[in-house]
């Protein structure tokens, strides 16, 4: 059975793109792009989350070993860095794909700010066909580059931006049992439930030399992807046309599912994790829009600001008895909503001087209470 999957972030390993260290595989890279370009055509959005900067910059510079120095570290990603981009650039232009690098941090989808500005990048992105080609900035991080990895940034980036399927190709078959490499009974699992406590102790183990991250990463990404409802698959990267098999449905890897729909689960994560901002008072058109029609708050609804918060920001929907009927994350901060409501949306780029959405609180980043 197919995937139905509409929007997938492909997270490829350090070790595939560079061909264990050898230098990016021109090659490799070629026929998952073509597979890419494919999924296109089939109005597939693909976002693509690539590691190996470090690992190309390291074979640039001549480095037989991973460095331990941040600063060196820091130096290999930003001279590899160049070499990856090229080559994405030059194979997707082959099928008359446009790229966009995106350099991203953990932090940036941890603020609430930054976090907005990101979707909304990607978001737009995807719209106008460009494929994103995104990495962890390693050339400014520094925790990040010493603990961190590009499968848990791929697991955050599908919570962003809502992706159906995040799929992990690595070099390895999937998760297994047992390590195969020291146990010859070891099987494969075709299937987990992510979030289960026992496929991390099945996993655990660190990464190879030239990446950080092992299988337990990919296993603790699926867990992190499934919290907004996303089905995580990790499989071989070799495998001919995996991407492409995988998209129609056939068992490679492992098949990791969430418990919970995305909107479920994001809405749920909305209601009972963060404290709220500050509130924004609403008039009856607005309350009943939100709670029988499933709209989006916008600017004209709301007859009151109260609190100081940012852009981004967890805020409480009032009605006009002051109960609280929903909670979303603000795409204006106060100073702006006090200036923007009642007002129409169309009002919005003269008053404030530019417009970032259209909605004070989009439907997707919105739960009723």
């Amino acid at each position: 059975m197919a995937l139905q999957a509409k929007r997938i972030v492909v997270k490829i390993g350090s070790t595939l793109i560079t061909n264990h260290g050898a230098g990016v595989d021109h090659a490799l890279i070629k026929d998952w792009v073509g597979q890419i370009a494919e999924l296109s055509k089939r109005d597939v959005e693909v976002l693509l989350v690539s590691s190996g900067a470090i690992a190309e910059g390291m074979k640039r510079l001549g480095w037989k070993t991973r460095p331990h120095e941040v600063n060196q570290l820091q130096a290999a990603a930003a001279v590899g860095q160049m070499g990856l981009v090229q080559v994405y650039e030059s194979s997707f232009r082959e099928h008359g794909l446009e790229t966009a690098q995106i350099l991203l941090t953990h932090d940036d989808l941890a603020d609430r700010t930054r976090y907005l500005n990101a979707r909304s990048t990607l978001t737009t992105l995807l719209a106008l066909h460009v494929i994103p080609v995104i990495n962890e900035n390693d050339t400014v991080v520094t925790d990040e580059i010493k603990f961190g990895d590009n499968d848990t940034l791929a697991a955050l980036v599908c919570n962003a931006i809502d992706a159906d399927t995040l799929i992990i190709l690595t070099d390895q078959q999937g998760l297994f049992n047992a390590d195969p490499r020291k146990d010859l009974t070891a099987t494969i699992i075709s299937d987990a439930k992510a979030g289960d406590p026992q496929l991390e102790t099945m996993a655990g183990g660190a990464g190879s030399s030239l990446g950080r991250g092992g299988m337990l990463t990919k296993v603790l990404a699926a867990k992190k992807a499934a919290l907004s409802g996303a089905t995580t698959i990790i499989a071989h990267g070799c495998e001919t046309d995996v991407l492409l098999r995988l998209h129609a449905g056939e068992a490679i890897g492992t098949r990791f599912t969430a418990d919970a729909l995305s909107l479920t689960a994001k809405k749920t994560w909305l209601a009972g994790h963060l404290k709220t901002g500050g509130t924004l008072t609403l008039d009856a058109g607005a309350a009943r829009a939100l709670m029988q029609g499933g709209k989006s708050l916008l600017p004209i609804g709301v007859t009151g600001v109260h609190g100081n918060f940012e852009r981004g920001a967890l805020v409480g929907c009032l009605d006009a008895n002051g109960n609280e009927i929903a909670r979303g994350l603000a795409n204006y901060s106060s100073n702006e909503a006090q200036k923007i409501m009642r007002k129409p949306t169309t009002a919005i780029e003269e008053l404030l001087g530019y417009i970032a959405e259209a909605e004070l609180i989009h439907r997707d980043n919105l739960v009723l209470l």
